[in-house]
């Protein structure tokens, strides 16, 4: 199934360039999206033929202009990964003086724009260009999403990729277009706890698995590359756990 054209938002850093690195490696074309200009720009020549598509997928415009560019280059969609995502723990928030409230909804907001609608608009751009049959639909959800996590804002946007996967599933089912989530536990070499961990807390994940060591973005990359390729064709619907037996864990 080489040669096809994989769409993969958040590719510029962490599991979405893993991720890239994984199809390019078997001579597919990788789309990297995401807001950041320079790190898609840098991660476009690390991947061996790779293209870049600054957006802000947060909001409809973003969205549509990724679907345009796809359109223009490229016609259709063969696999559309969705990487994109985080706690929002590194986005500005409403300031030292704001209220209890003003505070949760920031919190809400920024989980469910980043997470959420990140995916879902994306989805609704491109889906009518998934190749049919043998499309593919990822999406990276998280273990926080079975058991929380330090901030109930983004265990609930993971949690709500879940839902819109399976639906998604019996919608694009009859098109021969598979629609799947894998949740990664603990993984390291990623931006998503900021710049360090104290390393009390990372031993603390760590000791969490069963196999005794945190995750990396390969792990998470080649699961989904697996459930992209011909040998994965009966799979979908599921959501896949890529913990190391963290959950349920000991």
């Amino acid at each position: 199934m080489a040669g096809r054209t994989v769409v993969i938002s958040g590719g510029g850093t962490g599991i979405g360039l893993a991720t890239a690195h994984a199809f390019a490696r078997e001579g597919d074309t990788c789309v990297l999206v995401g807001r950041r200009a320079g790190a898609l720009s840098r991660a476009a020549e690390a991947v061996d033929g790779a293209v870049a598509c600054p957006a802000d997928l947060g909001g409809p415009e973003g969205a549509a202009r990724v679907a345009a560019f796809v359109a223009d280059r490229f016609g259709a969609v063969d696999v559309l990964v969705h990487a994109a995502g985080g706690s929002g723990a590194l986005e500005p928030g409403p300031g030292e003086g704001a209220d209890a409230l003003t505070r949760t909804a920031h919190a809400w907001t920024t989980a469910f724009r980043g997470n959420v609608l990140t995916a879902v608009l994306l989805t609704e751009a491109l889906k009518d260009r998934l190749a049919s049959p043998g499309g593919r639909l990822l999406f990276v959800s998280s273990i926080a999403a079975f058991r929380g996590s330090g901030s109930a804002a983004y265990a609930g946007a993971k949690a709500a990729l879940h839902p819109y996967a399976l639906a998604l599933a019996a919608e694009l089912g009859p098109r021969g277009v598979t629609v799947n989530v894998v949740a990664p536990g603990y993984v390291e070499d990623t931006e998503f706890f900021g710049e360090s961990m104290p390393p009390e807390r990372r031993a603390q994940r760590i000791g969490e698995t069963l196999d005794g060591r945190a995750g990396h973005p390969g792990d998470v990359a080649q699961t989904l590359h697996w459930l992209a390729s011909h040998a994965a064709s009966h799979v979908t619907a599921q959501v896949i756990r890529v913990d190391g037996g963290a959950f349920p864990g000991r």
